[in-house]
């Protein structure tokens, strides 16, 4: 017997119902994603005995990239790394340049792509007008980014995995939990008030 998962149909992204074709289709909110992604990044609070910070970058990753669909939302996080890499100050407290991706938290930028493709993918077989399906979305989508950050901290710092997952993932845990409920609570919530637009203007 073959099991097989057929995946619902491909549907516009949140961005795409809400905004004028010319600014999803001009590359507009693939600026706007990295910007909001940049302004996320400068939120940082440090985690004793972590090299890495809680930041607002995931919340801004998962939900950009939830809203802007898997393309846009990995381009927009492809754009944010590029610009960090070229000197803007982008990164957590305004750090910048390509030696941002060789310290302990370069794995985690890099995570950010897979997250993004991870959450608008999600998004795209409608995974965004549920809570519990934007869950089972943005889940795995942070747990890209554990796994990018994680396995870039051990071989980085020469710290064991086990080490790498103590003080670059479990500290991070309930914050990100937190981040992913209110993020699915949100996106559901935007399309409910979209279409209660739509029919009060129609």
């Amino acid at each position: 017997m073959t099991l097989a998962y057929d995946f619902p149909s491909p549907r516009p992204a949140l961005a795409e119902s809400l905004l004028p074709r010319v600014l999803t289709r001009s590359g507009t909110t693939v600026l706007l994603g990295a910007v909001l992604t940049a302004l996320a990044a400068q939120v940082s609070v440090p985690v004793p005995g972590s090299p890495v910070p809680v930041t607002g970058q995931t919340f801004a990753v998962l939900m950009t990239a939830t809203a802007l669909g898997p393309a846009q939302g990995f381009a927009s996080q492809l754009l944010y790394l590029l610009l960090g890499a070229l000197g803007l100050p982008v990164f957590t407290d305004a750090q910048h340049g390509i030696h941002a991706f060789s310290g302990a938290t370069g794995g985690y930028l890099l995570g950010f792509l897979a997250a993004a493709a991870i959450a608008g993918f999600g998004a795209r077989h409608g995974a965004d007008r549920s809570s519990i399906r934007a869950l089972a979305s943005l889940i795995p989508a942070s747990g890209a980014i554990y796994l990018f950050g994680a396995s870039w901290l051990s071989l980085s710092t020469g710290m064991s995995p086990g080490q790498a997952i103590s003080v670059g993932v479990v500290p991070f845990l309930f914050g990100d939990a937190m981040k992913a409920l209110l993020a699915a609570g949100l996106l559901p919530g935007a399309w409910k008030l979209l279409r209660r637009f739509e029919g009060n203007g129609s």
